[in-house]
This record gives C-alpha cells, sequence and structure tokens, in this order.
C-alpha cells in the first residue's frame, strides 16, 4: 500500500504543493475570510455579484457560471486528487453526465460489467439513444478490454472498487493501453476517496465523485465532483457544467466541504471496521463468498495494495441460503440502517438486485439476488459484528463462528 499522503499538488495558492492530505483537506479554498477574518469561509447565497464597470467583476457574475462557496469546495476537491482543475455538481450523476458530454454520436466508451447501476442506465437509456455506443467489460482483464474495443472507441470508464462487487482495476495498465489507443480514462474514485487512492497519479484523465458518499459523510447532502489535470478537458467541462445547469447549490458545498475536513480520519476508521468485519463473514457457514479488497483472496488484492493506501470502507457477500435469505438478512439489523447510498459515519445495509442496481436487471451487469452490500461505519466494532451476527442467525438459524 501506498504510504504517503503528500504527494499530491495543490490547486489552492497558499496551500503548498507538499502539505498532507489531512492539512489540504482542512485548508485548501478555505482561507480565512479577508473582510472578518472568519476561520469558516462564509457561504455565499447571492445569486448575482455587482461589477464595478460592465464586464469588469471580481471573479463571478451569477451563480450558475461561478459562486465562492463553489470555487472554496472546487479548489479543495482538486488539491486532494492532485488536479490543477476541480469542478462540482448537484449530484454524481450529473457530474458523471457532463463527462460523458466530452463524447459524439458515433463515439463508443468500454465500461466495467459490474458498474454502478446509475452509471449503466445514464450510458444505455440516455446517451445510448443520441448516439453513443458502449459495451461492458471486464476491466481486471486488459484482454477483455482488447475484446470490446471498437476503432471509434474514445473512452474508458473505470470503477475500481466497482460497486457493488468490489472489482478492482490496475487504473495506470489501462490507462497506458487507453492512451496507446487515443482514449480518456474516466475513474469513478467514489469508494476509494482521493485518500485512499489518486487516480489521476497512475495515468487517469478525469476522476469523477458522487460527493454524497464519503466526501460528504453524513448522509445529509447531495453532490457530484470532477477533478482533472488537462487544462482543455477542464475548459470544455466547465462550459457544459455553465450551459446545462447542474450546478450545487452554496449550502451543499459548505456540507462538501465541512464532510471533507475529516474524511482522512473518518476513512481510517472505516477501513478498520470494514477489514475486521470481512474477516469475520468470511469464516461465517451462512456465507458463500466475501468480496473485500483486504482479503487475500481476493483477485485484485495485490494491485489494490499497490495502488491504494487501505482497502475502503465496503463490503459485499453472497448468502449461501439465495435471494429470500439475503432479502431476511437485509431487514433484521438493527445498527446496519436497510437503505440505499454508502459512504457516512452510520452504516448501511441494502440489497442490491432489488435496490440500487434494479436498473441493471436482465442486462450483463445484473447483480447476483443472493448479494448482500454492506456501507460500514464508524460505530463500535463489536456492535457491527453483534448485529450482522443477530441478523445471520435469525435469517439461517447459523451460529456465528
Amino acid at each position: 500500500m501506498n504510504p504517503d499522503s503528500t504527494v499530491s499538488p495543490s490547486s489552492d495558492a497558499g496551500t503548498g504543493d507538499r502539505l498532507g492530505f489531512e492539512t489540504r483537506a482542512i485548508h485548501a479554498g478555505q482561507e480565512p475570510d479577508p473582510a472578518t477574518g472568519a476561520v469558516v469561509p462564509p457561504v455565499s447565497f447571492s445569486t448575482t455579484f455587482a461589477q464595478e464597470a460592465v464586464g469588469k467583476h471580481r471573479g463571478f457574475e451569477y451563480a450558475r457560471s461561478g459562486n465562492p462557496t463553489r470555487a472554496a469546495l472546487e479548489s479543495c476537491v482538486a488539491s486532494l486528487e492532485g488536479a490543477a482543475h476541480g469542478l462540482a455538481f448537484a449530484s454524481g450523476l450529473a457530474a458523471e453526465d457532463c463527462v460523458l458530454r466530452l463524447l459524439s454520436p458515433g463515439d463508443h466508451v468500454v465500461m466495467p460489467d459490474d458498474a454502478y447501476g446509475g452509471t449503466y442506465r445514464l450510458i444505455s437509456k440516455v446517451w445510448h439513444p443520441l448516439g453513443v455506443t458502449y459495451a461492458a467489460a471486464d476491466l481486471t482483464d486488459l484482454d477483455a478490454l482488447a475484446g470490446a474495443w471498437r476503432p471509434e472507441t474514445r473512452m474508458v470508464w473505470v470503477e475500481t472498487p466497482s460497486n457493488p462487487l468490489l472489482s478492482i482495476v490496475d487504473i495506470a495498465a489501462v490507462s497506458a493501453w487507453a492512451h496507446e489507443r487515443d482514449a480518456l480514462v474516466v475513474v469513478d474514485n467514489t469508494f476509494a476517496t482521493p485518500y485512499l487512492q489518486q487516480p489521476l497519479a497512475l495515468g487517469a484523465d478525469i476522476v469523477v465523485h458522487s460527493a454524497t458518499k464519503y466526501l460528504g459523510g453524513h448522509s445529509d447532502v447531495v453532490g457530484g465532483l470532477i477533478a482533472t489535470h488537462d487544462a482543455g478537458l477542464a475548459e470544455r467541462l466547465a462550459f457544459y457544467q455553465n450551459a446545462a445547469g447542474g450546478v450545487p447549490g452554496p449550502l451543499d458545498c459548505y456540507l462538501v466541504l465541512r464532510g471533507a475536513k475529516t474524511l482522512a480520519v473518518r476513512m481510517d476508521r472505516h477501513c478498520a471496521n470494514a477489514a475486521a468485519i470481512a474477516g469475520h463473514l468470511d469464516q461465517h457457514p451462512a456465507v458463500e463468498r466475501v468480496l473485500y479488497p483486504g482479503l487475500p483472496s481476493h483477485p485484485g488484492h495485490a494491485v489494490a495494495e499497490r495502488q491504494m493506501k487501505a482497502f475502503g470502507g465496503m463490503v459485499s457477500f453472497v448468502l449461501s441460503g439465495g435471494e429470500e435469505i439475503a432479502l431476511e438478512v437485509a431487514r433484521s439489523t438493527r445498527i446496519f440502517t436497510l437503505a440505499e447510498s454508502l459512504g457516512a459515519v452510520e452504516s448501511l445495509i441494502e440489497h442490491p438486485h432489488r435496490m440500487t442496481h434494479a436498473s441493471a436487471a436482465g442486462s450483463p451487469l445484473e447483480v447476483h439476488p443472493a448479494l448482500i452490500r454492506l456501507s460500514v461505519g464508524i460505530e463500535t466494532l463489536d456492535d457491527l459484528v453483534a448485529d450482522l451476527n443477530s441478523a445471520l442467525r435469525s435469517a439461517t438459524g447459523v451460529t456465528e463462528p
């Protein structure tokens, strides 16, 4: 695992290009207010900004085009991802939609065969009817990527770890392969977060996030983010951001900024709890298979160890008893709340086949019906383990190891 948390340059003047991740999470884009000295930058709700003369302003004209609070968030996230440019959106899918606007009718995109259901829906149901073609492939295998490739392929869409199967893609290898063929590489870094993984440093062109998840971290804000090194891509994406208007409100930006300040300490606890739970479930007689990149048995373990600082807070597992048992487990926990979404301080449990990935039913991306996905929170570990043991015992009659 990569122990260096200080390699990412800051895009924000005054934060320094070698300051640690935790320092940049708190300070990048967030200097004290020059007017009052407020340590927390004020939230700007204004929709319009006074101009000294026609075309002469202080960097802001109209809030869809730019807002001081949004600018602070964009600067902070760019710094955390080691990027030169950051862009904020009203949701993760709004950010993804903006990236897909880089494609033209006739272009082709290769996506994971275990992609997030919302990503699959966006590409297959929105962009495909507009002329963008796609193929789903196992991106952990370069031969599978080659098999899905077409002369018109212009983009490879990567999730690593993926949602919900927690597959691990070698970002450096895929990026090198795609760049040799003049295609862009986009990495959804939502599960790993910039604290655990730096896709741009590994060769990717664009990073996207659902800020609703770990960056916000408290289940109280919806948002999306893009980061990139490339000035030309950033200019095009900023044009689409403004023209399409899928931007976040200032309070949403403030909430993500507030969440990002504690990202590192939260992720340390998420990872520790998830690793312990994965190891426990791996020994449970009612569990057929555990999907967690921190387990040596995981096929992507070596790659994850190389490109991630730790293995994340998400754990998926397949129940031996099938779908009905999985449904019973999902509704039997008390501390793990049955709910969609992930990445917040509280632990969540869900059934992807019927919930987050229902839109992939009947497609090559359909999820195993006995799969359960856990978003492991930062509660007391013993309480989480006891809760899962109780639910498994209630659903299967099998006692924990």
